[in-house]
């Protein structure tokens, strides 16, 4: 039943895409008034908008249902929403003892201990220290 689905899907999908490549343009009507021979047209003088318009919608709405199709039997073969919804987790508290905690010897890190590692910041020259026409 899924392939059969499937297959229609594709080809509705491939119909559509030719439908909607076959339609003209709105462009196109200009040039009908000015005499673009719409009375030699195989749909006759009032053009084929108006079947390729409800061709269109025809597939429209079947490539629609094929698609909600596949989607519940996707849903029915991975099993979701067979089983019941969860309606919230209730937390239970643990007594935590002195037993439980290991004894564990945090390690120290070497610090230096004098100033010199640190380098000094260089001053920041005054507004009226730098010279004009520089961009500092």
């Amino acid at each position: 039943m899924e392939n059969i689905i499937l297959l229609v899907h594709v080809l509705t999908a491939l119909a559509i895409i030719g439908l909607i490549l076959l339609q003209q343009g709105k462009g196109a009507v200009a040039g009908a008034s000015f005499g673009g021979g719409a009375s030699q047209t195989v749909f006759g003088s009032q053009g084929s908008g108006g079947f390729f318009t409800r061709a269109t919608a025809v597939l429209a709405v079947l490539f629609f249902a094929t698609s909600f199709g596949l989607a519940i039997i996707a849903k029915q073969d991975a099993g979701i929403g067979d089983r019941a919804i969860p309606t919230g987790f209730h937390a239970t508290e643990i007594p935590i003892t002195d037993d439980d905690v290991e004894d564990t010897e945090v390690p120290q890190v070497d610090t230096p201990d004098d100033d010199a590692a640190v380098p000094e910041v260089p001053e920041v020259p005054e507004a009226s220290d730098v010279p004009e026409g520089t961009d500092q």
